[in-house]
């Protein structure tokens, strides 16, 4: 970067905690942990370092960006006509991964909300995260760290073989606990409903506003845009395929001579000669934990394909599922 090298990748300590905060002040670009997956930071009120935030991932420029604060009481600061189910929400979830879209103030500017008049917000509850916020003192917007539409980083060398020089400096928190990105529920007009789904479910946050029976689902056409809702993304570059058990085993039995890089529930039958065969957790926490590491390795066997067994239906499964379809092969 022009007038400071790069710092490359730093355990986190309170001096490093304070150095990323400077950096934030003066327009660089900071990636840092959060419990579902490292973020590409830049400060939420400056144009020009959020223009180098969309600049270095490739980003298009009216996908809005998720604004980081370091507490729920900051919702006011940011955001307009606040709903009683916000406040409800953000008191069960927050610190977590769950993002709200509420009605913008005047705080919140096009160039992070791509244009639109709602902005998306969220308290991360990973400690190295809001020990920045805190010592930052403001928003910060922070997509994940990586290459736009490609594998979301859970490991602070994902974000560095990703970007190399072109950030200034990786926090290293070590892996991501939840490992997928947030739940985002758009509260800016008539009923709540999920946009984007993730590890906090349809049915934990009907419960929490009182409503069990709620139907959460997003209309046919959603009136806001948010991060992640492109029909392909998080995609690995190896073609991937999801398919049930007995097709996965058709397929690599008849290979073809194609080599497959495979991620199932069971353990490979000694019948089937994949190219590189991973075993799933049935635990949903621990399979999104290691979701987007397991991928990135599986990109990188040199396999032609990557088949993936597909996950179970049930509702702590969907955002899971979501992930992995929007990363097949179109």
């Amino acid at each position: 970067m022009s007038k400071l090298a790069n710092l490359g990748v730093m355990a986190v300590s309170p001096t490093a905690i304070s150095k990323a905060a400077g950096l934030l002040r003066e327009g660089y670009l900071v990636a840092f942990p959060t419990e579902t997956v490292y973020g590409l930071g830049a400060d939420a009120q400056n144009e020009e370092a959020v223009k180098k935030l969309y600049e270095a991932k490739g980003r298009p420029v009216n996908h809005p960006v998720i604004v980081h604060l370091p507490s729920f009481e900051n919702i006011s600061e940011w955001c307009l006509d606040i709903p009683q189910e916000a406040w409800t929400l953000a008191n069960a979830f927050w610190p977590g991964p769950l993002t709200l879209v509420l009605r913008r103030s005047e705080k919140a500017k096009d160039f992070i909300t791509g244009g639109q008049d709602t902005v998306a917000i969220r308290v991360p509850s990973h400690p190295i995260a809001l020990a920045l916020l805190k010592e930052f003192g403001g928003g910060i917007v922070a997509p994940s760290a990586n290459r736009f539409g490609k594998l979301s980083p859970t490991r602070a060398e994902h974000v560095a073989n990703d970007f190399g020089e072109a950030i200034a400096l990786v926090l290293d928190g070590g892996p991501c606990q939840v490992g997928i990105e947030s739940t985002i529920v758009n509260l800016s007009g008539g009923k709540p409903e999920i946009l984007r789904p993730g590890m906090i479910t349809a049915e934990q946050i009907a419960q929490q506003l009182g409503m069990p029976g709620l139907d959460l689902a997003p209309s046919a056409k959603p009136t806001v845009h948010v991060p992640g809702d492109l029909p392909t993304h998080y995609a690995p570059e190896t073609p991937l395929y999801v398919v049930a058990q007995e097709e996965l085993h058709n397929l690599v039995k008849s290979s073809a001579g194609l080599k497959f890089a495979v991620l199932a529930f069971d353990d490979q039958p000694e019948i089937l000669s994949a190219y590189r065969w991973l075993k799933a957790s049935n635990n949903p926490k621990r399979y999104a934990e290691a979701l987007y590491a397991t991928l990135r390795s599986l990109d990188q066997a040199g396999a032609d394909r990557i088949l993936i067994e597909a996950v179970p239906t049930a509702s702590e499964w969907q955002g899971i599922a979501d992930r992995l379809q929007r990363a097949t092969q179109k």
